[in-house]
């Protein structure tokens, strides 16, 4: 995660195209999960085992111990609701910060530039956890933000850094023989950037767009520390007034695992199609 621990990660390298390639190759970016692909067989067995598994074991023990656990799952589901809501704002405004700083990373203007740059890399080098305080505490001196909006914005800020790279790395990918055809038709730059370029580079990072999309599923947890009802902070509250810690946190650590997996699988269909249809 990119800040669940307080450290940021490194993060594997953004493979691009290079101009002498004939054919375009995914945008590696990304920690968000392994996405299960026909052709590695082992990992989609794992996957498979992991996801069915997990059902089993969780309807084993809401049926199987329900003076447990069937408590837990009845009280989480307002929690997941508030995960998907934060996790579904905070990507869609992480899109948006990530498309326009992405441009800026390639702008001839060394102002536009170095403003991008500045925000790339000052963000990345700030932990999530961090910038969730500062947002939601230190701004909240001179002006009131609501908590899950303070988690949205701070989670978009973070999460539209790396985003950045990936238009960035998408747009470079394409053939510059590509802009060279669209300006030789009588085209100014800017419609062939987004009449050309862009549908194109848009194909090649939605991938990784959506394993960043699983990524922040998975850190939409530290908005709990905000007051925010998501589903730790539900797990919380009941482990807090049950002292069952251990059958709440593994209910808990179950619906992440199945919600992952599950958006792991419709990304990989994601991908399929997009290269089937190339």
């Amino acid at each position: 995660m990119h800040g669940g621990s307080g450290t940021q990660p490194t993060r594997p390298a953004t493979h691009v195209m290079s101009d002498n390639q004939s054919t375009q190759t995914a945008v590696a970016v990304g920690d968000g999960a392994a996405i299960p692909h026909k052709s590695d067989a082992g990992l989609f067995t794992a996957w498979r085992i992991a996801f069915f598994g997990s059902i089993i074991l969780c309807l084993f023990l809401a049926f199987g111990r329900p003076d447990q656990y069937m408590a837990i799952f009845l009280f989480v589901p307002e929690g997941i609701v508030i995960t998907f809501k934060v996790t579904v704002g905070a990507i869609l405004l992480a899109i948006v910060f990530g498309m326009i700083a992405g441009l800026g990373r390639i702008s001839a203007n060394r102002f536009i530039n170095g403003a991008a740059s500045l925000y790339v890399e000052v963000i990345r080098g700030i932990p999530l956890l961090v910038q969730l305080f500062y947002i939601y505490y230190a701004l909240g001196r001179f002006i009131k933000i609501p908590a899950i909006l303070s988690a949205i914005i701070a989670m978009a800020f973070c999460y539209g850094a790396y985003m950045a790279e990936i238009f960035r790395a998408g747009i470079q990918s394409i053939h510059k023989g590509q802009m060279e055809a669209a300006l030789s038709l009588g085209m100014s730059r800017r419609q062939a950037m987004r009449e050309v370029i862009l549908p194109q580079a848009f194909k090649i990072v939605l991938p990784p767009i959506g394993n960043e999309f699983i990524a922040l599923l998975k850190d939409s947890s530290l908005v709990s520390i905000l007051a925010v009802s998501d589903l730790l902070r539900r797990g919380r509250e009941y482990a807090s007034e049950t002292f069952n810690y251990f059958e709440t946190y593994t209910v808990i650590a179950l619906i992440y695992l199945i919600m992952t997996l599950f958006f792991s699988k419709l990304i990989s269909i994601m991908e399929e199609k997009l290269n089937d249809g190339r």
